[in-house]
């Protein structure tokens, strides 16, 4: 963590041609480059888009799996209250056959067939009763499934569309990537090792900036404006010493524009 007014500790000085510093200047420009499409590649909308759509269309395939359920629940029910009701029929229409023929004699018999004639009229009402009630739920059922089946024809087709503006950002982006980081490998072969090791400790340390372009007196990495004496300190060390920001610990690299010429004039 670094500490505000307080120096970072300084590891053993280096030395690099002015012109491998420049070039370590455009190293870290394509590594943030790489960064950022890095970051743009983690969150390309589609992802998002696809994750979220995944979520719902297990939402809707386990509603559509328990109507499923429901609905070959109820039509064996309606197939049961249906024979039911057959049943009861066929009884009602023997026992209603044998009065019309005579074959009761009895009358005592025949008023016992006339009762349960009358009893198998009120069986058949409440099973009939039974039978569109059952069939109003399988209808139900029957409609909330077509109602997901449908929801998932449309997912499916929409995540087809995600994947494929998925796959055909994430290609272009890796095909900037690739063309990045072999302009990355191309700048880095001019940095001295030692310099560019010193530099990725830094840039991992420090958020993905281990070098920044001292001009008109401030840090390109913290923004901080450096003190006068410190910019005199700077001024009066060789071309080819490797200085850093005395408040982030960065990399510093000179040109014309970091205001030292005026930092010594002021002397």
């Amino acid at each position: 963590m670094d500490l505000p007014g307080l120096k970072q500790p300084q590891e053993q000085e280096i030395k690099a041609d002015p012109s491998a510093q420049l070039r370590l200047l455009d190293v870290q420009e394509l590594d943030s480059k790489l960064d950022a499409l890095a970051h743009q590649r983690r969150t390309v909308p589609e992802i998002e888009k696809i994750q979220g759509l995944l979520r719902e269309r297990s939402e809707v395939d386990d509603e559509a799996r328990d109507l499923r359920v429901e609905v070959d629940d109820l039509t064996a029910e309606q197939k049961k209250a249906d024979r039911d009701v057959e049943s009861v029929k066929a009884r009602r229409e023997r026992d209603q056959n044998m009065l019309d023929s005579g074959a009761i004699a009895n009358p005592k018999d025949a008023e016992r067939m006339l009762h349960e004639l009358a009893s198998l009229e009120r069986r058949i009402s409440d099973l009939e009763d039974v039978e569109i009630e059952v069939m109003e739920r399988l209808e139900t059922a029957q409609t909330e499934l077509a109602k997901r089946t449908e929801k998932l024809a449309e997912i499916n087709a929409w995540g087809k569309e995600l994947v494929t503006a998925r796959d055909q950002k994430l290609a272009e982006l890796d095909e900037q990537i690739a063309e990045t980081t072999t302009e990355r490998e191309l700048t880095a072969k001019d940095v001295p090792a030692d310099l560019l090791g010193v530099y990725t400790k830094l840039r991992e340390q420090k958020g993905g900036v281990g070098a920044a372009l001292l001009r008109a007196r401030q840090c390109g990495g913290c923004m901080l404006t450096l003190d006068a004496l410190v910019l005199k300190d700077i001024a009066a060390r060789a071309d080819d010493d490797v200085v850093r920001c005395e408040e982030c610990n960065r990399i510093l690299v000179r040109t014309h524009e970091s205001g030292l010429a005026a930092a010594v004039a002021n002397d």
